[in-house]
Formats: structure tokens, sequence, C-alpha cells
């Protein structure tokens, strides 16, 4: 399958105007069920999709992606449409919004949300969730930069939105929001990323909006673990007592040797400016402050040295075209010197991560094409001729990077299993059993459910995981469309059938009689079975509903 980037994949439902997105199927056997499930809906290239509004239609094919497609114009010919957006992600800005709704009306929140274009950004790049005293600005893409001290709105950077080292050390964390498709849908997960560690995610369910803002199990770790007082180095009643410029002073000179630690330049720079405030010092003190400051500006000069020599080799790396290099000179970059960048930085990063994008798309579609053609042949080819093939789609999906999503993933696993490059190099007396592909290693395998049903009964139904119509046996699970043909059929398609079987079982059995008062021991005065309590009002009250338990339980009372 050619890998065409440019086709539409994300439309809305009912008309222009609205904000219910929806995402195709990429394979042929699941738009089918995709066209049954909405046999009774219009799809449409939304306006807030930065579409031209007109009706869609769904296209089937075999041989490539399946994709949404304009009608003909009145002419016969093609409908020329503008929208540039048209991935699997070109609707995310929807799905943010529809899925923080109902996560705010289920803790009893209201928010007002808009799509803005500030600085002309497209639509969909900048989601605003507006509480009464404050919100959240989503970030979905590098379009608009992160304002992080603009009054009311936290920002939450999209996975592709860069954080430089000194907002992170400053600020203690940041937010970051990920879309995953599940199905037809795209599901958001929050991310707390803090310096040096790599983000932690959650669902949306386990976040929750407090004093601070947005905040999820990690921002609750982070600020327990920042707030928390060190023990005092001092014993009882020993306080040691220093007046407030000078404490004020060795404040200064600890964040300043802290800064020059985590290597912050911003931080560096802000402290330098509160030390030249600070006045009324001893002359000792005086004298240390002079000299760091005199060591901080050293290490400025040397930094802004580096950042130079940085900007000059990924210029050089962009214009000889050394990818690998690009990779990692670019993150550097957007890591450490993302801020205040002249005129000739921006130009030099903009190229890199124009070369980058570039490059994974073309990446892309490499892997799409070699996996289209190993759908198409694969089955017929020996393993030797198989394996340059896989190889290549392998490295391909590595130069991909987060652009190869877990359907490729799940294909490229499943040749690999074919083509032999999952077995040890070293030969092995007994041959090993052959695993199961890897489409259908994605759950447990439970007991021979397909031993219990004849095939009879189920051969009757479809099959909800693979979606094998009624008369034919399921196929094997591996998203590569090659129709190979299962041994037994998915637990999926029996579990229903067993499950009715037992229900049936349970209405054809008659309920055991209800247990008397008299046929338990009372838990009150210990009377046994047949024996009458010692209370004069008869029987206690719990052994009146150790029986009505007993009886709901439908457990069976004892022989009278």
């Amino acid at each position: 399958m050619q890998g065409d980037r440019r086709q539409i994949q994300t439309a809305v439902l009912g008309g222009a105007d609205s904000e219910d997105p929806l995402m195709l199927p990429l394979e042929a056997i699941e738009l089918d069920a995709f066209r049954r499930h909405h046999e009774h809906d219009t799809f449409w290239c939304g306006l807030l999709l930065g579409g031209c509004g007109l009706q869609l239609t769904t296209k089937l094919y075999t041989d490539r992606v399946c994709h949404f497609a304009h009608y003909p114009g009145p002419d016969g010919h093609p409908h020329v449409c503008g929208r540039r957006a048209r991935g699997v992600n070109s609707a995310d800005h929807l799905y943010v919004k529809s899925e923080a709704a109902a996560w705010l009306r289920n803790r009893g929140l209201q928010a007002d949300f808009e799509f803005t274009q500030p600085e002309g950004a497209p639509v969909g790049s900048v989601v605003d969730i507006q509480f009464q005293h404050g919100g959240l600005r989503v970030h979905l893409d590098q379009a608009v930069q992160p304002a992080w001290d603009q009054d009311g709105l936290e920002p939450v950077l999209g996975m592709s939105v860069p954080v430089e080292r000194d907002t992170l050390i400053d600020r203690w964390y940041v937010h970051r929001i990920r879309l995953n498709s599940e199905g037809t849908s795209r599901k958001v997960q929050i991310g707390t990323e803090a310096f040096a560690r790599e983000p932690e995610w959650f669902a949306l369910d386990d976040c929750e909006m407090t004093e601070r803002g947005l905040s999820t199990p990690a921002v609750e770790r982070i600020v327990r673990a920042r707030s928390t007082r060190p023990p005092s180095r001092w014993p009882t009643g020993k306080v040691k007592k220093v007046p407030g410029t000078e404490a004020r002073a060795q404040v200064v000179l600890r964040r300043l040797a802290d800064a020059l630690k985590v290597e912050s330049v911003v931080v560096v720079n802000r402290v330098l400016g509160e030390i030249a405030a600070v006045t009324g010092v001893s002359q000792q003190t005086q004298a240390e402050l002079d000299t760091a400051v005199a060591g901080a500006n050293r290490w400025l000069e040397g930094q802004a040295e580096v950042r130079r020599d940085l900007f000059a080799r990924l210029d050089e790396a962009v214009a000889a075209r050394r990818t690998k290099q690009i990779r990692e000179l670019l993150a550097r970059v957007n890591a450490t010197a993302s801020h205040d960048r002249t005129d000739t930085e921006d130009v030099i990063a903009a190229a890199a991560a124009d070369y980058m994008t570039a490059f994974t798309s073309e990446a892309y579609e490499r892997v799409r094409g070699i996996l289209d053609g190993l759908s198409r042949t694969g089955r017929h080819l020996q393993p030797a001729q198989m394996r340059p093939l896989v190889e290549k789609a392998i490295q391909a999906a590595a130069d991909a990077g987060s652009l190869t999503g877990d359907r490729e993933a799940i294909q490229i696993a499943y040749w690999k299993e074919r083509a032999g490059l999952n077995q040890p190099t070293s030969p092995s007396p007994a041959r090993p059993a052959r695993a199961a592909p890897a489409g259908d290693q994605q759950q447990p395998r439970r007991r021979n459910l397909h031993k219990q049903v004849a095939r009879r009964y189920w051969i009757k139904r479809s099959c909800p995981r693979c979606h094998a119509g009624q008369g034919h046996n399921c196929v094997i699970d591996n998203q590569t469309s090659t129709g190979e043909v299962r041994n037994v059929p998915h637990d999926e398609r029996l579990q229903p059938i067993l499950e009715e079987r037992k229900a049936k079982q349970q209405q054809q059995t008659p309920p055991p009689s209800p247990w008397r008062v008299y046929d338990v021991t009372c838990p009150d005065c210990s009377q046994g079975p047949d024996a009458r309590c010692e209370s004069p009002g008869g029987p206690h009250r719990s052994r009146v509903e150790l029986a009505k338990e007993y009886s709901r339980l439908r457990k069976p009372p004892p022989k009278r």
C-alpha cells in the first residue's frame, strides 16, 4: 500500500458545523463493520477541521488504505478541497473538547471551550478551556509558543511541543497531552513531566482541577516533596540568629549554586539580578557575592560559546543531511536553547525541524509500502526471501519514530515471526514450536473454549474480534489483511454461546426452598437448629436476617 499522507482519515457527523468527530478505519475488513454501524449517518468535511464543509463518502480499498472522499463536482471532476490536516490526528482538538467536557461534567464543573487561533495559527492548534477562575490552554502542535506567565491559562503541551529545561526547573513540572486511537475514536491521556524525568501518564479520570490548576497523582507527589521542610540542623534552643540582609545574601548564594549545578541559564540570570539588589551586607559577605557573580558570569560566557557551537553544528548537519546527528542536536537545542533565540538561531532550528518532518514522513511511507507488499505476497515467500523486506520495514519504522503506530507495530511483529527473525541464532537440536502470530498475542490464552462449543453452533455467528461473517472461519488478527485462517475460532466468538448456555441452565434449575428462622443457629444466643431463642419476644433479629441472607444466596437449606 502506497502511504498517501494526503488522504482524509477524519470527518464530523451530521453537518458541516458539527463538533462530533470520527476516524475512518484503514482496513477494508474494519470498514464493512463501520459502514453497518453508521448506515444512517452522514459524514462531512467539517469547518472546524479546516475543511470545505461539503459531504464526504467512504472509499473501500483492498490494495491501499481506506479513506473519506468528497463527492465529485457537477461536472464529474474530483472536488478540490483546501483542507490541510487530513491524518488520524486532524480532529484531535474536537476529541479534546468532547472528553474534557464529559470529564468536567462528572465533577460538577462547567467551562467554555474555544478553538482560538492566536498569531494566525490554524484551527485545531490550540484549545482554550476557560473556568470561572482560570483555565487551560492546550497546545496540540508547535504553531503557538506557550506563554508560561499568562494569567488564567495554564499551558498543556502536545507531544511535539518542546519545553526548555529551565522551565521544568522553575515551574517544578509541566503537563503534556496525547491521544491514542481506539477503534474509530481517540482517547486523551495527561502526562506530568519534571526535570530529568520522563512524563508519567494518567487517564483523564485520574486528574483533578485544584487551586494550583490541573493536577495528577504525580503532581501531588512533586508538591509534597518540594513542600516538605528539611530537618533542622541546629538543636532546639540553639537556633543560629542571622541578621536579615545577611540571611538573604546566603539564600541567594545557595540558589545561585543550585542553578549552576543544574546548568540553568535562565535561573542563573534571574538570581544574578537578585544578587544585584542585595545591599547593606558585611564586607566579608560582599566579597563572597562578588566572587560568586564573577564565577557565574564566566560560566554564562562559556555557555554562550557552547550555544553558538551547538547551532553551528546543527546548521552544518542539515546542510550535509546527516540525519542521526540532526536528530540528536535538534533534541539538545530544544531542551537547552529554546529561550531568547536570535533570528539566525530560529532559521537553523526551523530548517532542522522541517528536515526531520520530511525524513520521518518519507520513512513512514516506506513502512506502509513494505507492509502492503508483504500482505499481498508474503504468504508465498520463504523466510529467507522475506527476511530482507522485514529488516527494511524495521529500519524504516525506527526512522519514522512516533509516526509508526500500534497497527504498524503489530504487523511488523507478525512478519518478524514469519521471517524467523525472532528465533535464536544458534542451532537447536529440537525444532521449536511455532508461536502464535503477533496479532493473536494481544490477550493471554484462556481455557480451550473451542473444545466446549461445536462448530455447528459458532459458525452461525460472526466474530466480534476479526469480523469474520456467518459461515466463515476466523482469521488471524494481525492487521495485515492477509486473511490467513485460524485453526480455532476466537474466544470472543465462543464466549457468548457459553454464557447463554449457563443462563439457560440457571433458568431451568428450580430455586431451592427458602430457609426458615429455626434452620439456622442463632448468632446472639447460640441456640442450634430447631431450638427456640431464649428471648421472650421470639427469635432474635440477627437469626431472622441470617435466614433471609441464606435464602437470597440460594443456599440449599438443611434436610427437614
